[in-house]
């Protein structure tokens, strides 16, 4: 297959395909719509710090703000969501655009986010992101190169918001 993308994607549709592993998927993939699993992690690192409360509630609003930068996008690009023959997308979308995964963008941009308030937190936070945008691909929602462009959209975006490093605001 002359496509890396493509060839990527098929591989990620056909392999490690279990219906509990799909299940889990499909969870996962479920509590990032509209980016509610940070909105709903923030919300909850703000009840329980009240130091950084302020911090954890606009990272919380970080997640589904990305959703519509993620949109605007889109609409510029155009890409298509994938097709491939006899493997159907094992889920649905609000659009059938593709180009940046909107999970993926989301995800990094309250990651990163997070990670600038609570740095020893990272490595788990990451791994969310990562799990997050793995899903898409091997639910056959997006190719592969929607979700790194999504997960390079939202670290910029959780880079660039000031205010969540501010160490001074911590203490």
């Amino acid at each position: 297959m002359a496509n890396p993308d493509l060839a990527l994607l098929r591989f990620m549709r056909t392999r490690g395909h279990s219906p509990g592993a799909e299940r889990v998927a499909k969870l996962i993939a479920a509590s990032g719509e509209y980016g509610a699993i940070w909105a709903a992690a923030g919300l909850t690192a703000a009840a329980f710090d009240p130091l950084r409360r302020r911090r954890w509630l606009a990272a919380a609003a970080l997640g589904p703000a990305a959703i519509g930068v993620n949109f605007a996008v889109k609409v510029v690009v155009r890409r298509r969501r994938p097709q491939l023959d006899g493997l159907p997308p094992l889920g649905r979308a609000p659009s059938s655009l593709s180009l940046p995964s909107a999970h993926a963008t989301a995800s990094f941009a309250a990651a990163t986010a997070m990670s600038r308030i609570a740095p020893r937190r990272a490595p788990a936070l990451y791994a969310g992101a990562v799990a997050m945008g793995l899903t898409r691909p091997y639910l056959g929602m997006h190719y592969p190169s929607d979700v790194v462009v999504g997960a390079a959209l939202g670290t910029a975006l959780g880079k660039l918001v000031p205010g969540f490093d501010d160490r001074a605001a911590a203490q």
